[in-house]
């Protein structure tokens, strides 16, 4: 398999996305960074250029310039798909202005700023052919896709009930006030649009969707914003119903000190439940009604295939955030590798690339629209449309 040629937006000296991104995209040798429009700021640009070993013809001023440029180059030399991770309302312009110049599109979550860009964003993809890639981390975990094949081969029943909590602490003080740049954009509405919301209640979302099969139907929000003088969201918290009848509860905040990143997730059935949270990533936990509890591990004999193909080591030697990162570039690289005519399967995970597309970036943007449109509003439910 040929290394696909990746370029990126954003992700300048500094970033913590950015960095991230590199490392996933080279974990299984499938990408080769190429060029980089990494700063809107050019001395930065051409720091992070040179740290990373590109030619500097290979580092650019903007991503237009970047799109322009690659675009004229040899089939042998030019990128073939853009890794954008600036804050959200630099996402809509370059993914459209890339698939546009032909280039596939890599995005961190959310999708867009609002729901209208990210419906701009599908319609460009199906005019040009290109695909298009979203950073959801917790679904490339393992222990996901085996929690996701249990319940899609019936050993909870039928789903009656669906829990998701992600807790985090970072911003329980005004670190945007304090020079702190990941919390400056990330609590500017006009830069991050929804706050925690946004930033980690649309994690949650997908990943309750995810596993469960179902999807969001209706919601009941209640949004805080709990440090003073913060214009966005830092508290977040909903009921659910889902579109097979079950029912559930979310739970995004970003004010729960000394909380940092166990997002947890419980899915119950009429014949028991399973229990997965990130602080112990590698497990599974799944309760069946009487009968006693048992203890799924990551890189065992016994897990599925959608769980075995997404491990790189053996049992009892952790995988974390980077490998499910690396998971998501690495199904994307097989889909872009597979021809065409074969893309039309259903069967995804059978041809090894599962990871979430365009339409799990809709239904994100949809769900943080209809988070914003609940906590205003008298009426208790309020429906997700896109």
């Amino acid at each position: 398999m040929n290394k696909i040629k990746l370029g990126m937006v954003g992700g300048g000296h500094g970033s913590f996305i950015g960095a991230v991104h590199r490392k996933a995209a080279a974990l299984d040798g499938y990408y080769q960074l190429t060029c980089g429009a990494f700063s809107s700021r050019p001395s930065i640009a051409r720091e992070t250029g040179a740290a990373l070993g590109l030619a500097q013809a290979r580092v650019y001023d903007s991503y237009t310039d970047m799109f322009r440029q690659e675009s004229a180059r040899p089939d042998a030399e030019r990128m073939q798909a853009v890794a954008i991770v600036t804050p959200n309302h630099l996402h809509a312009a370059p993914a459209i202005a890339a698939m546009k110049k032909g280039f596939h599109v890599i995005v961190d979550k959310p999708l867009a700023l609002t729901l209208d860009e990210a419906k701009k964003i599908c319609q460009v993809m199906h005019e040009t052919g290109c695909e298009l890639a979203l950073t959801h981390t917790y679904a490339g975990y393992p222990m996901i896709k085996e929690a996701r094949h249990l319940v899609q081969t019936g050993k909870l029943g039928r789903i009656r009930k669906i829990q998701v909590e992600y807790p985090q602490g970072w911003l329980s003080s005004p670190l945007e006030n304090e020079g702190n740049r990941q919390a400056s954009w990330r609590t500017d509405p006009a830069c991050a649009g929804a706050g925690a919301t946004g930033d980690i209640g649309t994690h949650a979302a997908h990943l309750a969707e995810y596993v469960s099969g179902q999807l969001i139907s209706e919601l009941c929000a209640d949004l805080n914003t709990v440090v003073s003088g913060r214009r966005v969201d830092d508290d977040a918290a909903a009921l659910l119903r889902f579109d097979g009848g079950a029912s559930g509860a979310l739970i995004a905040s970003q004010v729960a000190a000394g909380e940092e990143n166990n997002i947890r997730l419980r899915v119950y059935g009429e014949l028991g439940g399973l229990e997965w949270c990130h602080r112990n990533a590698d497990t599974l936990l799944l309760n069946l009604h009487d009968q006693p509890a048992r203890i799924y591990r990551r890189g065992s004999a016994y897990l599925s295939p959608a769980a075995l193909n997404n491990c790189r080591l053996p049992p009892g030697h952790p995988e974390g955030f980077i490998e499910a990162f690396a998971n998501i570039y690495s199904s994307f690289a097989r889909r872009l590798h597979t021809p065409a005519t074969e893309r039309l399967s259903s069967d995804a995970c059978a041809l090894g690339y599962d990871y979430p597309s365009i339409n799990e970036g809709l239904r994100g943007m949809a769900f943080i629209e209809a988070m914003q449109a609940s906590a205003k509003s008298t009426q208790k439910w309020t429906a997700i449309t896109l």
